[in-house]
C-alpha cells in the first residue's frame, strides 16, 4: 500500500497544511525511512510500519549530533507524529509508536480562521438552484456547526443523527465515539438535503446509511469536499486560502471567543489532550489588540 502518497492527500485535505508544509512533512518522513534502511536512495514503507520508540529516539539523536536546528527537529517530530497518526487512523497500525515521542519546545503556529461574516458569505454563495446545492450548503453548515474533521463528515451516517435530542454521534480518531451538539440551522439544512437531492438518488449498495452522497449515490471523497469549499469561498469573495479544516478551526475559535468552557470544546472537537485545544485561547489576540487600539485613549 502506498502510504506516503496517501499521507500527502491526508495532509493537504484533512490537515489543511500549506503546500510548503506538506512538502516538508513528506521530506521528513522519507528521510526517516532512509535512516531506517540506511540507504539514502531507498524508501521501504514496510520498515516505516514496523518501528519502535527507540528508532525515533535514535533518529532524533542523529539530528542533534548533526546540529539540526531545534525548529527543524520539532518539525520532524510533528511530521512523524502526523504520519503515524494517519496510519493509525486508517487502521494500518493498531498503536501509535510516536505517542511518547517528545520534541524541542518551540512556539506554536496558529491556524487560519474565518470570521462569522466570511462564513456567512461562503454559505450564501452556494448555488441552491443546482442539483447539489442544498447538499453543499448542508455540508458547510455541519462542518462549521459541529467542528467535524473532513473524514468524520464524509463517513457520517443517517443512523448517527439524533436530531430529536439535538446531537450527532461521531466516530473519530482511534474509533473513539463522541456526541456533538447540532443546532437548528444545520439540522434544517441537512433535512432539506435529505428530503430533496438525496431522496432522488439511486443509492449504491452499501451506501444506504451514508449521509452525504454524490450524484452517483456513492460516498463523497476528501478531494470533493476540498474542491467544493474552495469554489464556494471564491464565489463568496473570501480571499483566504481555506480548506474544510478551516471551518473546524473557526468553530473552535468562535466558541472560545464567546466564552465557551475549554473542556467542553475539547470534547466537541474530540481532542485527546486539552493542550491541543488550548491553542484556540490565543487566536483572538488580534481582536483584543484592535479593540485596545480603537478604544484606549493612550494606545
Amino acid at each position: 500500500m502506498p502510504y506516503i502518497p496517501q499521507f500527502h492527500s491526508y495532509l493537504r485535505l484533512e490537515k489543511s497544511l500549506s503546500p510548503k508544509t506538506v512538502e516538508a512533512y513528506l521530506s521528513d518522513v522519507k528521510k526517516f525511512a532512509q535512516f531506517l534502511s540506511q540507504d539514502e536512495e531507498k524508501i521501504d514503507e514496510q520498515l516505516l510500519k514496523d518501528v519502535s520508540l527507540e528508532d525515533f529516539q535514535n533518529y532524533l539523536q542523529l539530528l542533534f549530533k548533526e546540529k539540526v536546528k531545534a525548529t527543524s527537529q520539532a518539525r520532524a517530530v510533528s511530521s512523524l507524529k502526523a504520519f503515524y497518526g494517519f496510519l493509525q487512523y486508517d487502521k494500518v497500525i493498531e498503536n501509535n509508536p510516536t505517542e511518547l515521542l517528545e520534541a524541542p519546545k518551540i512556539g506554536r503556529t496558529l491556524p487560519d480562521v474565518l470570521s462569522v461574516l466570511e462564513i456567512e458569505s461562503i454559505i450564501a454563495a452556494i448555488d441552491l438552484s443546482s442539483s447539489e446545492g442544498h447538499r453543499n450548503k448542508a455540508i458547510l453548515e455541519v462542518l462549521y456547526g459541529c467542528g467535524l474533521r473532513v473524514s468524520e463528515l464524509i463517513n457520517l451516517k443517517l443512523s448517527q443523527l439524533f436530531f430529536r435530542d439535538n446531537f450527532i454521534r461521531i466516530i473519530g480518531k482511534g474509533d473513539k465515539e463522541r456526541l456533538v451538539p447540532i443546532g437548528n440551522t444545520a439540522q434544517k439544512a441537512v433535512m432539506h438535503y435529505i428530503d430533496g437531492f438525496r431522496s432522488k438518488l439511486k443509492i449504491k449498495k452499501g451506501m444506504e446509511d451514508i449521509l452525504f452522497l454524490n450524484r452517483r449515490g456513492s460516498k463523497l471523497t476528501r478531494e470533493m469536499i476540498f474542491i467544493m469549499v474552495r469554489e464556494a469561498a471564491q464565489r463568496g469573495g473570501v480571499q483566504k486560502n481555506i480548506s474544510p479544516h478551516t471551518f473546524r478551526h473557526s468553530f473552535a475559535t468562535h466558541l472560545i471567543e464567546g466564552g465557551a468552557d475549554l473542556r467542553a470544546v475539547q470534547e466537541m472537537l474530540g481532542h485527546a489532550s486539552i493542550t491541543t485545544t488550548e491553542i484556540y485561547t490565543h487566536l483572538d489576540t488580534d481582536f483584543i489588540r484592535s479593540t485596545i487600539a480603537q478604544f484606549h485613549p493612550r494606545y
